[in-house]
């Protein structure tokens, strides 16, 4: 111990220790990377993801072959030329022709283009009434909440293909046949139910965070704390959701049209040109139905990826 106070005694501060700090010093206490918000890191970290902009890319490009796609090409999807039926690819016709001679690539493309339709305006619909059923639900946490959410189960627990029999019959009695809206409606009946449980999740969470008491505290009301507060922190989960439910409802109704309760003839959709190629598979015409079972792969793809790769760029645990 009396070494030690005699070392302390002793200690003789140096010039050296009390240097000047240069100029070089102050600089290397800047802030060199660019200040950037939430979404821009989120966009940069999507960008990183090859695989995530590659199912990006090949979502856009199904797009424009689905838009353009019938521009460029002579033929009607329902014109039929029964001198050229079952021709197979070629210089003429790109994709071939099927049994009644129409021309595949302009029916594949506007297969394409209503399914994509149908998927986007079927996941606008769930998404918009999941949103708010869910919101309404999780704001009002007590009867309002259970007697919604046991509606909801309900609903959902009616079987899917129950429902899409149930309405095809309906409006075939009715003399309207199984239209686009008969089908948007099928997969839009209990399609909201898991958008709707999962915001009520998220909003049960947010509704107790500091930011939404200290707007209470101000005198601010539910409805205001809903859409001002609360649903714009979910918008994360919301968006990585959206990317399934679209590739959900394609296949949804490709399956429908594959066993005739979807679109029907002459219309065309993925699903039933499908269904036509199995029938002519087993005689060697087998392009018939790989070309829209290739677009239904790619489509399926392109959104799987791209809604991996947003959830992995919406996480803040993955922030660098």
């Amino acid at each position: 111990m009396d070494k030690l106070n005699n070392e302390k005694i002793n200690f003789q501060p140096s010039p050296e220790m009390f240097q000047p700090v240069n100029k070089d010093n102050l600089d290397a206490e800047k802030i060199r990377r660019p200040t950037i918000n939430y979404w821009e890191d989120v966009w940069r970290r999507l960008k990183a993801n090859k695989l995530a902009m590659s199912g990006l890319v090949i979502i856009i490009i199904m797009v424009i072959f689905a838009i353009v796609g019938p521009m460029i090409r002579p033929y009607k999807y329902y014109q039929m030329d029964m001198i050229n039926t079952n021709i197979s690819p070629n210089s003429q016709f790109w994709f071939g022709t099927d049994s009644l001679g129409r021309d595949l690539f302009t029916r594949v493309t506007y297969g394409a283009r209503y399914s994509l339709l149908i998927g986007f305006l079927a996941a606008f619909i769930n998404i918009t009434i999941g949103v708010l059923y869910g919101g309404i639900a999780g704001m009002n946490h007590g009867k309002v909440d259970t007697i919604m959410m046991r509606i909801a189960e309900i609903i959902y627990a009616i079987p899917y293909l129950l429902m899409v029999i149930l309405l095809s019959v309906v409006f075939s009695e009715s003399g309207s046949g199984t239209s686009l809206g008969v089908i948007i409606l099928a997969l839009t009946i209990s399609g909201w139910i898991p958008t709707a449980i999962l915001v009520r999740g998220q909003v049960l969470s947010l509704k107790e965070s500091e930011y939404v008491m200290a707007a209470k505290s101000m005198g601010a009301k539910g409805k205001w704390i809903l859409f001002k507060h609360i649903l714009p922190n979910t918008l994360g989960p919301i968006l990585v959701n959206l990317t399934l439910i679209i590739p959900r409802a394609i296949f949804s109704e490709a399956t429908l049209s594959f066993v005739s309760l979807g679109l029907q003839d002459p219309l065309p959709s993925l699903g039933n040109l499908a269904n036509s190629g199995i029938e002519v598979l087993a005689i060697g015409l087998g392009y018939q139905v790989l070309m829209p079972a290739i677009m239904i792969s790619l489509i399926m793809f392109g959104f799987n990826v791209l809604g991996d790769g947003l959830r992995d760029a919406l996480d803040p645990r993955l922030r660098k």
